[in-house]
């Protein structure tokens, strides 16, 4: 063996767990594209389809710190494993799925699967490279893959679909998946933190997520229950017992999931708020914009994806731009006309007619939405580490990423409620198909517009300009994070 291998099998280790975290960003944007084929095909209810996305957010969301705090106690390429095995198995039921109850389960679990690997396989490349230069380089490759896999996602999904069927679009996965199985073991070097045996605190893990999951549920089935039936108000109720009493046990457990002083921090505090708010205003107009297109203009997978490249695209084009304004001193700004763009963008929007067109009626909501999460992602993610200590950046980041992944599952959830109640009130009047459909669509983004809006509020009262600055001065700016990509 030579004195340069080392560095070889460093870089081997990078490639391939870099291929993993691939995997999951496609898998995020994959599905999109495929959901009304999905729903055809397996006899989906309009509020029911909802959950292919929302399932695997939730638990991706929900069990994200508790992954990373496995991996730090109990090895991080043995987690990894884990991770893979659950992510790869899960992708094979979901392709293998006849019924929508097994093929949100299987979801669920695929989402289990990435929020246990993906910390485990970040913490093993900050573990391969010192800071510096080829730490730098890591992840600037990390940052320029989730762009990538957002724009091939959008296009493979519609591909697939197309001349393979939606099952495919999980199928893809499996042999991915099956082969870093095989090959982790030999080429991932293993580390864990050196500290005495604490709890994993799966209580705190499991009040937060079951409190979502019945949230998510009760919103998203009201407009089939009613609002005020005893079904809806008993989840919700639920739902709120379980989210205080995760509170409650996140302030006396010995180590929490969520240690809820680091929300003293307010630049941290205003920055996870406008995450969880871009979440659930631009994911859910991901979901909500695909549907229109599919079911009002008869779009074929393939062609939504190719509209939504729009909003990828400029994204990517404008993130440089974003990062200079940023390193200016101007972060707080930049996240509020972020947040700005994206409401105007999704309202825009609400003006789409029955017979639209790309050029006329989507190309410039897609392309100023794009545009806002640009300006959006990278101040967010600076300032959720904000005055963060150094041994907690592992959290503040993971913070982030659940944020954004519950704040889009909750915004497709209100979307689906909206749009689902405000098209059947329409067609009770006598409207006819696509003409309820378009309405439902327009209230619904209308909603998520308002949504995104909200942060401002909570930017300009919580981030605070010296925390930010001080932040942008100790950051290094990777590469861009893209539209329509969550931010790990």
């Amino acid at each position: 063996m030579t004195s340069t291998s080392p560095n070889i099998n460093r870089w081997r280790a990078f490639a391939l767990l870099a291929v993993a975290y691939f995997m999951t960003i496609i898998d995020l944007t994959i599905v999109n594209v495929s959901l009304p084929t999905i729903g055809r095909d397996l006899h989906f209810s309009q509020t029911n389809l909802q959950w292919v996305v929302t399932a695997y957010a939730l638990t991706f969301g929900g069990f994200l710190l508790l992954g990373g705090r496995a991996a730090d106690l109990l090895g991080r390429r043995r987690i990894l494993t884990v991770g893979l095995a659950f992510f790869t198995a899960a992708s094979l039921a979901c392709g293998l799925a006849t019924g929508e109850a097994f093929l949100i389960a299987s979801r669920a679990v695929q989402g289990m699967g990435a929020a246990i690997m993906l910390p485990a396989a970040l913490s093993v490349v900050m573990n391969m490279f010192e800071e510096g230069a080829e730490r730098n380089k890591a992840l600037g490759i990390w940052g320029g893959l989730g762009a990538a896999g957002a724009t091939v996602g959008l296009i493979a999904g519609g591909l697939l679909t197309r001349f393979a069927g939606w099952q495919y679009v999980f199928y893809l996965n499996v042999p991915i998946g099956a082969t870093a199985l095989v090959l982790a073991p030999r080429i991932v070097p293993d580390s864990r933190l050196a500290m005495e045996r604490r709890g994993f605190d799966a209580a705190g893990a499991i009040a937060s997520t079951g409190g979502l999951v019945l949230l998510v549920d009760a919103i998203s089935q009201a407009p089939q229950y009613g609002w005020g039936a005893t079904r809806t108000v008993a989840l919700l109720a639920a739902s709120m017992a379980l989210l205080v009493s995760f509170l409650v046990i996140e302030s006396r457990v010995e180590s929490p999931l969520l240690p809820l002083p680091i929300f003293r921090l307010r630049t941290l505090a205003g920055a996870n708020v406008a995450g969880l708010l871009l979440g659930g205003s631009f994911f859910a107009f991901v979901f909500v914009g695909t549907l229109y297109m599919q079911q009002v203009l008869h779009y074929s997978a393939l062609q939504s994806g190719i509209a939504w490249l729009a909003a990828s695209l400029t994204s990517i084009a404008l993130a440089g731009l974003s990062q200079w304004l940023v390193t200016r001193g101007g972060a707080k700004t930049v996240m509020a006309i972020g947040m700005a763009l994206i409401g105007a963008g999704v309202i825009w929007a609400t003006q789409v007619p029955v017979h639209g067109r790309f050029v006329a009626n989507l190309a410039g909501p897609f392309v100023v939405a794009g545009a806002g999460t640009a300006f959006a992602f990278i101040p967010i993610s600076i300032g959720a580490l904000a005055g963060v200590a150094e041994h907690r950046a592992g959290l503040a980041s993971g913070l982030l990423n659940t944020s954004q992944q519950l704040g889009g599952a909750i915004g497709i959830a209100i979307a689906s409620s909206v749009a689902a109640s405000h098209t059947q009130a329409l067609l009770h009047t006598g409207n006819a198909v696509p003409v309820a459909l378009t309405g439902g669509f327009q209230r619904a983004l209308w909603v998520l517009g308002a949504i995104a809006l909200l942060a401002l509020p909570a930017i300009f009262a919580l981030v605070r300009r010296n925390e930010l600055f001080d932040a942008v001065a100790k950051t290094t700016i990777g590469e861009p994070r893209p539209a329509l990509a969550p931010a790990h």
